[in-house]
């Protein structure tokens, strides 16, 4: 099964040292954590359309995402899916399911699995979110994994972030042309997720729904580069 991203390709001494760089410098460029969680939150439950809705996490890592899903007691059930076992195991330590409540053990679920492989474990949901996620997958395995998202779990809402590429320029200590992370096979322009999402809108039967997180940029000359992270909020 190919990997989206596992723990140790994040472990590399150029990955810890951005990210360091990243988190000193958070409150320049970046939203806080309430305000991305809660962008991601809403426009989850506003996709849900049933009294207790069921959620998944696509792409959970070590499950930031889940920990605050979970303290929302309108969500019925909440799933969380990886391709990494340490990652999984890392979200299982953060959300304490060792030691959790009975009920609140009945809402969430950890799953194994790929995003680029038809899985019946992914149907029937009502909203999905994938946080970050695209931008470490190959793009030739960009297909494969609409087809799982789209068209084969199809949940009612589809709620996706990634990076936006135009935003670099204002990040100190990232060269020109490179990427936040290492592990990161691309970073979209605002054009180039508008593009893709427009096309995934069409082949799919959803419409496509586009914004920013985080503060609005400046580059040179007074350019508009947008904001951090980029915002697709799929309906069907």
């Amino acid at each position: 099964m190919p990997e989206l991203t596992d723990l140790p390709a994040l472990d590399s001494a150029a990955a810890r040292g951005w990210i360091d760089r990243w988190d000193r410098q958070q409150e320049v460029y970046m939203p806080d954590r309430e305000e991305r969680f809660t962008a991601l939150i809403d426009a989850v439950e506003a996709g849900t359309g049933r009294q207790d809705p069921l959620v998944l996490d696509l792409g959970c890592g070590s499950g930031k995402l889940l920990a605050e899903l979970v303290k929302e007691p309108g969500l019925d059930r909440i799933v969380g899916l990886d391709v990494s076992h340490r990652a999984l195991e890392a979200a299982a330590r953060r959300l304490h399911t060792d030691s959790m409540a009975p009920r609140q053990r009945e809402r969430v679920q950890l799953l194994h699995g790929s995003l680029t492989y038809r899985d019946s474990r992914l149907r029937g949901f009502d909203a999905a979110a994938v946080v970050e996620v695209i931008e470490h997958l190959d793009p030739p395995r960009i297909a494969a994994f609409e087809k799982v998202v789209f068209g084969h779990a199809r949940p009612a809402t589809v709620v996706l972030t990634t990076p936006n590429a135009e935003y670099n320029a204002l990040l100190s200590g990232l060269p020109a042309g490179s990427f936040r992370h290492g592990d990161h096979r691309f970073e979209w322009t605002r054009p180039q997720l508008r593009a893709w999402a427009d096309g995934v809108a069409a082949r799919y039967g959803y419409r496509a729904e586009l914004s920013g997180i985080g503060p609005q940029g400046t580059g040179p000359g007074g350019a508009d580069v947008g904001c951090p992270s980029q915002l697709a909020v799929f309906r069907r």
